[in-house]
């Protein structure tokens, strides 16, 4: 009996460092190995033995991670307050840098990226930041990534999302926007106007021309006055036909 004991005894204690000893590690992941508290290597993705007692894994995820930078207020070159928040896509490329060389590489990329963001946001312009944020996206990206680099974390983009503005600025930007537009419209009416009278001249220098298209457009004006259903109706008449009418008149006298 007492041997069947030590049998089932050594079965469960064999069973144990078995299981401690086999990892298990995902494609998107790899596990680093620490033995005797110094860094041993990267295994992964799959299955492998670690010495019991001896070896240590921590895992690294290797996937996209998307992080929301929290609302940072600054003020940007132009002396204009401005709140802004962003975000940030980022992936560990060295595993073993993300988990030697810093804490939590996580919380240290978002800490980096808000006092990146009131830095650039600082160096800014209102009109660039508004205009161009493609701009101001590509220099949080390349300034992030280069504080990142050291831990085997690449980032891939930054994006700024929202940009709020105090009540004032606005109201000023819209007045400016509405002014603009009416510029604008004033600018279209008197180009408008322009072409008219070009054309209007170039008209009367070909009817003086040629008078024979001033009657033709007299006898239009009438065919289109009679399709008029009012019952006042303008007649024009030429000042030539009148100056014919009244020197008969005078030589009949």
């Amino acid at each position: 009996m007492e041997g069947f004991l030590s049998l089932a005894a050594l079965i469960v204690i064999g069973a144990s460092i078995i299981s401690a000893s086999i990892r298990i590690v995902q494609e998107y992941e790899r596990g680093v190995i620490f033995r005797l508290g110094r860094y041993s290597g990267v295994k992964g993705p799959g299955l492998f033995f670690l010495i019991p007692f001896i070896d240590r894994m921590q895992k690294v995820d290797l996937r996209t991670v998307t992080m929301e930078v929290p609302s940072q207020e600054a003020i940007t070159k132009d002396n204009v307050t401005v709140r802004v928040n962003a975000v940030v896509y980022f992936r560990v490329i060295e595993p073993a840098n993300s988990a030697i060389k810093v804490v939590d590489y996580v919380r240290a990329t978002s800490q980096l990226a808000q006092t990146t963001l009131r830095s650039v946001l600082g160096q800014s312009d209102l009109d660039e930041l508004l205009a161009h944020r493609d701009k101001i996206n590509q220099r949080l990206q390349r300034i992030i990534d280069e504080g990142t680099e050291p831990w085997g974390v690449k980032v891939s983009l930054v994006e700024i999302r929202d940009v709020e503005l105090p009540q004032t600025m606005q109201r000023a930007m819209a007045a400016q926007a509405e002014a603009e537009r009416e510029r604008r419209a004033k600018i279209i009416h008197a180009d408008g106007e322009y072409q008219a009278a070009e054309k209007l001249a170039e008209a009367a220098g070909i009817m003086a021309s040629q008078p024979a298209s001033l009657q033709l457009r007299y006898l239009q004006t009438l065919r289109e006055m009679t399709t008029d259903k009012s019952n006042t109706i303008v007649f024009p008449l030429p000042i030539d036909f009148l100056k014919e009418f009244m020197s008969q008149k005078q030589n009949s006298q």
